[in-house]
């Protein structure tokens, strides 16, 4: 910290005394900077350590505990292998029970601890469009926010690192299957916030794109209570299929209701669904859903293969799940920048290293960390809910 000077006490006169205090700001602000980004965090044997505000308890809790576990266990198994350059890494979890107030004051709590190397893994749009604000302008790396938002992609923040595809992409990858395997008329029900217009917005272009015709769209609020309702709108207008961009509540209340409405209908939705759908029973059967990751049962893909010896190792008693693998491939990938930034790591060698990452293969996902702004994987594939709920190709 930086003392002003006192005003008691007499000052020279030799320039403006505002003028003087702003050069002065400036000058503190400029030595700050330019100390943590010259910090060199191999210098000890302290572990790297990295923050996360995810949902361990509230309704996203079974989401926020996989993706977590999932990067504990490689941190840990790379750890058990003598860690990066000699380094370990720690993960320091804080639980915001998918609340943007506790998250904030998670992130807060974390920026003011001296020894944090960055964030990683904070989950949910909200959060990372409250976190956004606090690192901007700083060289706090934010690595692998849990969202496929494109208000999650600054286009002029270097140190956020997106991984996963976005929902647009997402969106865009359903609508081109649909209109690969014929189906002409579509309809979208859309939740009414800013992710569910984004996927709208996404699916109309691609529509347009690939001349499907859109037969209609209803909105569904975040408490679902009109979702009976929107399933009657989509209903009438007899599509040959229906794009669900919804998510928690919604997306059980409106499939429960088209299943009622129109037995059979062919349904599509977005990871972001997946967890929610595959807990429905018979009801989630059949329905298509985007995954941003392989299939976490896939062993033949080695990024896979690594995941489940590591999960076995581990002796984890969650199942293997898509989220599970998504932060698994994520450490992965922090731990392949940090090794690439070499002994003397700093948070700028770090950035400019993990940029200058390109067609990085871990196994069956590459990744291409082009610029600011967009996410270094655009791996998309289609998965299937079976009778089990369990997810198949």
């Amino acid at each position: 910290m930086f003392n002003r000077p006192d005003p008691t006490l007499a000052q020279p006169v030799v320039e403006d005394h505002a003028l003087s205090r702003r050069r002065l700001l400036v000058n503190a602000v400029a030595l700050a900077a330019a100390a943590s980004a010259s910090r060199v965090w191999a210098e000890s044997d302290d572990p790297i350590r990295l923050g996360q505000s995810v949902a361990l308890t509230g309704p996203l809790a079974e989401l926020g505990k996989a993706m977590h576990t999932g990067a504990k266990v490689c941190f840990e198994a790379v750890n058990a292998r003598g860690g990066v350059n000699g380094r370990r890494v720690e993960l320091i979890e804080r639980d915001d029970g998918y609340d943007v107030k506790r998250s904030q004051e998670n992130i807060k709590a974390f920026l003011r601890e001296p020894n944090l190397f960055g964030l990683f893994g904070v989950m949910g749009t909200p959060m990372v469009e409250a976190t956004l604000p606090l690192i901007r302008n700083t060289d706090v790396p934010c690595f692998a926010p849990l969202t496929g938002a494109t208000s999650a992609r600054p286009a002029d923040m270097r140190n956020v690192f997106n991984v996963r595809a976005s929902y647009p992409e997402e969106a865009e990858r359903l609508i081109e299957h649909l209109a690969t395997i014929g189906l002409k008329r579509i309809a979208v029900v859309y939740q009414n916030n800013s992710f569910g217009k984004e996927v709208l917005v996404a699916a109309e272009a691609a529509m347009r794109r690939y001349s499907l015709t859109k037969v209609a769209t209803a909105a569904v609020q975040n408490d679902a209570s009109d979702a009976p309702a929107a399933a009657a709108t989509i209903a009438a207008a007899n599509p040959e299929a229906v794009l669900i961009g919804l998510a928690g509540k919604p997306t059980i209340s409106f499939v429960k209701s088209i299943r009622v409405a129109r037995k059979g209908l062919p349904l599509y939705a977005l990871s972001v669904a997946a967890n929610t759908l595959s807990s429905l029973g018979d009801d989630a059967f059949g329905i298509a859903v985007s995954q941003v990751v392989p299939l976490p049962t896939n062993s033949v893909v080695p990024v896979v293969r690594d995941f489940l010896q590591a999960w076995q190792n581990a002796g984890v008693t969650l199942v293997p799940s898509h989220l599970a693998l998504e932060g698994y491939i994520n450490a992965r990938v922090f731990v392949e920048a940090m090794r690439r930034a070499g002994r003397n790591l700093t948070r700028k060698a770090f950035i400019d290293t993990a940029w200058s990452i390109k067609r990085y293969d871990l196994g069956g996902f590459e990744l291409n960390f082009d610029q600011p702004g967009r996410n270094a994987s655009r791996f998309i594939e289609l998965t299937m809910i079976g009778r089990s709920g369990r997810f198949i190709r």
